[in-house]
């Protein structure tokens, strides 16, 4: 499997991209919070580790660490706009459910 990006998920990482020149890719991941388990976490990568997981994505390198990895493989990344929200949204087939909130999900 891999991680995909929409267009407009591609425009918004490349725009954080060009603002941090030292930035080799985009890390993406999991850690542990909310009331259903985990969330997502989306922050500029400043180093590949050995053992992460790289996937090039139209230039854009997705960076993602070996304990997240089982958690996300297969989620297409987009980027919605609505008013003066702006954010990341995550279509995640390894998802069993979410928290009623929306911040947090479990998996099998």
């Amino acid at each position: 499997m891999a991680i995909s990006l929409t267009p407009a998920a591609r425009a918004r990482m490349q725009e954080f991209l060009a603002r941090n020149a030292q930035a080799v890719g985009v890390r993406f991941g999991v850690k542990k919070t909310g009331c259903s388990g985990y969330s997502y976490t989306v922050d500029l990568a400043d180093q590949i580790a050995p053992d992460d997981r790289v996937y090039d994505e139209d230039g854009i390198k997705i960076v993602i660490d070996p304990k997240s990895l089982p958690f996300v493989d297969g989620t297409a990344i987009d980027f919605q706009k609505s008013g003066l929200n702006a954010q990341f949204v995550f279509d995640n087939p390894n998802v069993t459910g979410e928290c009623g909130c929306g911040e947090s999900f479990t998996t099998n």
